[in-house]
């Protein structure tokens, strides 16, 4: 199935502060070097912040994770939990068509999404409350048929029982999920035929029924404005002093200070000169080697032995495309202050991963922030490559206060939580 990125797409995306902390966490998961196997789980969570997975958020994972943009597509273009286009308010149906399913009657199930939500797969129902789509096998053969909503499976289905369940989550109700038709499990609709002693009543329903009816709300997205729930089968721990003891332990692990960089890595804030590649025309050329050589991909291009780094120069302006801001590079640093970089983590909106990629491009400190003008923030916008996050979480007025050595509520409340220790 050919899977494309929505034709209208929003200007720009950001984790909120819960979805961060999460985010940072999972990415300590993994060694060094290897902060690109958070991939899926962090699309993932992306997508529950905004119900679907967007443009702009698949390339702020991508960069957060330091990964080529294309690499970060693959994945989300891949696999069905992805969703590329708008989807329901309440719910996304997946209905199963392979083989057992077909068999079963997934036809007439599709033919209550289209009765019930849309004609057309991906297409918004008239309240706005949900979307369908057909998808190929889901693992459940032996329930058959059966769709996913949400976060679970409905098995073993009819059309007037799959028709009840849009109706109740349209009422804002919570059916339970897996089978409908009183099996446990998948064990045989005329009953057990080996192991007849198997105890299965220490819980109502099968383990991920139960847990779902537990938890009360599967279908609900985890959108980031509450505390997500990180281990629900740990009964009787915060979710929040899960997250925390976890960010704590393998904090150490993720710390970009800890293993300084190479010697000739500062003479890399020279070559994101082509890094608004995108608004350069075909003819331009877009993308030369020392482009490439910048990108954190699969390719690898290596500078000839022996070659010296160029000590970062103040260029004229860069004449900018129609209607964008002039470009001025603002002052670099070949490397920190004696007295130590400054946290830059303190502001709002800067993690880990931009932290290191201001170092590298030469910022270490407040005060060079602080001084930004228009034309400099337009300038390392695009190398960033995180457009209009600058204005927006208003770096330049908490940097100037950091610098002055007031505390920002938010660099309070960043220390208070162990997010940045």
């Amino acid at each position: 199935m050919l899977r494309r990125l929505y034709h209208d797409q929003p200007e720009s995306f950001a984790f909120l502060p819960e979805n961060l902390k999460w985010a940072e966490a999972q990415i300590t998961k993994y060694p060094a070097g290897r902060a690109q196997s958070a991939v899926i789980p962090l699309l993932w969570r992306a997508q529950e912040q905004e119900g679907w997975l967007t443009r702009p958020a698949i390339e702020y994972v991508a960069d957060m994770l330091g990964m080529a943009h294309i690499r970060a597509f693959e994945v989300a273009s891949f696999y069905f939990m992805f969703q590329l286009t708008p989807t329901g308010s309440v719910a996304h149906v997946q209905v199963c068509g392979t083989t057992s399913c077909m068999i079963c009657g997934a036809e007439k199930l599709i033919e209550v999404c289209k009765d019930k939500i849309a004609d057309k797969p991906f297409t918004l129902s008239a309240d706005g409350k949900f979307t369908w789509e057909e998808v190929e096998c889901l693992g459940a053969c032996a329930n058959a048929p059966m769709v996913q909503i949400g976060k679970d499976y409905y098995e073993d289905l009819t059309t007037e029982r799959f028709a009840e369940i849009l109706d109740e989550l349209s009422a804002g109700k919570v059916p339970v999920p897996g089978p409908q038709n009183g099996r446990f499990a998948s064990e045989p609709k005329s009953g057990l035929t080996s192991l007849k002693d198997f105890d299965s009543g220490k819980t109502q329903y099968n383990a991920s029924a139960q847990l779902a009816v537990d938890l009360g709300d599967t279908v609900k997205r985890i959108d980031g404005t509450e505390v997500p729930i990180l281990t629900p089968w740990m009964k009787g721990k915060d979710a929040a002093e899960v997250a925390s003891a976890k960010t704590a332990e393998a904090k150490p692990a993720a710390a970009p200070k800890a293993e300084p960089k190479p010697a000739a890595k500062p003479a890399e804030p020279a070559a994101p000169a082509t890094a608004a590649a995108p608004k350069v025309t075909p003819s331009a050329k877009l993308a030369g080697e020392e482009e490439l050589a910048g990108r954190k991909g699969s390719w690898t291009y290596e500078k000839p032995a022996g070659a010296a780094a160029p000590a970062p120069a103040k260029p004229a302006p860069v004449a900018a495309a129609a209607g964008d801001v002039e470009e001025t590079q603002p002052e670099l640093l070949g490397e920190a202050r004696s007295g130590g970089a400054d946290d830059l983590k303190m502001i709002k909106g800067v993690g880990p991963k931009l932290e290191q990629s201001l170092n590298e491009l030469g910022f270490y400190h407040f005060d060079q922030i602080a001084k930004w003008t228009e034309a400099e923030i337009a300038w390392v916008d695009n190398r960033l490559k995180f457009k209009g996050r600058i204005t927006r979480d208003d770096w330049i007025g908490q940097a100037s206060a950091l610098a002055s050595g007031e505390e920002t509520e938010f660099a309070k409340r960043a220390k208070k939580d162990g997010l940045y220790d």
